[in-house]
């Protein structure tokens, strides 16, 4: 269901991530607006150290699918993840089935890996300030257009060697991530978050509100 808008605040307030598409293919023009409003991002000494490729080729979707599949492996082993039974209703199962969908799927879709110049005089994470903010804009540029989105993991893990061979992206650039777009079969938004009273200090650190428990109710190994 398509539902394009011009208000930032609803693109930002609907933006929700889009794990089930439609068959229809997403044109160049409207990838384009995308990638420009990509390139419209803050950047360090506005150097646009960034690149992004657009994979839409029948030999890089297979490389996406299959770095997909390498990391759903990892993801379950983190998040204890499993396939949802037929009969499982649950807001859990139904939000699992749409990750599944998204990875068993993947080759089907067009996606954009972003990388970043790897400077010397910075660490990647600082690094990720110039090239992280470009993926944002892509992502609500998206959104705008009425498509849906996803950022991936399929970059990382092993996935990362899987893409930067099927690409050929050279060494000297790291892979900071990877959307997967596509017209929704759905609707959009609103996300769910947190309110800012239980995410926003004034001051002062707070430590009665700053210890992470996860949706399951897990708290994070540390060490």
């Amino acid at each position: 269901m398509v539902h394009p808008t011009n208000d930032v605040w609803e693109v930002m307030s609907t933006a929700r991530s889009v794990r089930r598409f439609t068959d229809e293919p997403v044109d160049a023009q409207t990838i384009d607006r995308c990638l420009e409003a990509a390139t419209w991002a803050p950047n360090g000494a506005n150097a646009q150290l960034w690149r992004f490729v657009v994979l839409d080729a029948s030999e890089q979707r297979a490389a996406v699918a299959k770095a997909a599949q390498t990391a759903l492996r990892t993801i379950e082993t983190i998040y204890g993840m499993n396939r949802p039974t037929d009969g499982d209703r649950s807001r859990s199962a139904r939000n699992n089935r749409a990750t599944y969908e998204l990875h068993d799927r993947a080759g089907e879709y067009t996606s954009v890996l972003f990388t970043a110049f790897k400077n010397e005089f910075a660490s990647e994470y600082l690094q990720g300030g110039s090239i992280y903010p470009a993926m944002q804009n892509f992502y609500l540029a998206a959104r705008a257009q009425g498509l849906g989105a996803c950022f991936t993991s399929w970059a990382s893990y092993d996935g990362e060697k899987i893409l930067r061979e099927a690409v050929g992206v050279p060494h000297e650039w790291f892979l900071a991530g990877h959307i997967v777009v596509g017209w929704p079969r759905g609707h959009h938004g609103p996300v769910r978050r947190r309110p800012i009273a239980d995410v926003v200090f004034h001051n002062h650190w707070d430590p009665a509100r700053a210890d992470i428990v996860y949706g399951s109710g897990a708290r994070p190994k540390r060490g």
